[in-house]
């Protein structure tokens, strides 16, 4: 099997963290093309269920380019992974990156859950997200503080479920 390195850009979504950083439309969709003009194959666009800006921005990169796989960032929210798959519709191939939290901290301090409930809704995410895009991508958030035999459980779940890249 040959071996590649896959480059995959977050300046689109992540970039716009940057304390004074603003960009409209038309610049991330300039952002992008020059991404695609670079090889770049896989551009992380934004997280369009928190906003209709961030909807509209992962729409717009989804028709102008062409190379690179589109990726839209959901939360393991049915109704994030719907808003994930219709801003992506115009990709040429589409991926939805699923995310929740691994560390015990956030699991039970934030989202008030059990590690049981998260694999299970993980997996279900996962396989639902697997339906609506060409890839999936699958990460829990905060590791550095998770138990690691917890998180191979969870991989584990996200793998069986489809999940075609684990992050």
């Amino acid at each position: 099997m040959a071996r590649r390195v896959y480059i995959f850009d977050t300046t689109l979504r992540d970039g716009e963290q940057s304390p004074g950083v603003n960009l409209m439309v038309e610049e991330k969709v300039e952002i992008a093309r020059q991404l695609d003009r670079l090889g770049v194959d896989v551009l992380e666009a934004g997280f369009p269920r928190t906003s209709q800006g961030d909807f509209e921005a992962v729409q717009a990169i989804a028709r102008a380019v062409s190379g690179p796989t589109v990726c839209a960032l959901a939360r393991i929210v049915k109704e994030d992974i719907d808003r994930a798959a219709e801003a992506l519709a115009p990709a040429k191939r589409k991926r939805i990156h699923v995310f929740t939290s691994g560390s015990d901290i956030h699991i039970q301090h934030i989202l008030r859950k059990t590690r049981d409930e998260i694999v299970a809704e993980s997996e279900e995410a996962v396989r639902y997200a697997k339906g609506l895009a060409d890839e999936v991508e699958f990460s829990p958030q905060d590791c550095t503080r998770s138990d690691p035999e917890f998180l191979v459980r969870l991989f584990g779940a996200a793998i069986a479920a489809g999940a075609d890249v684990i992050n």
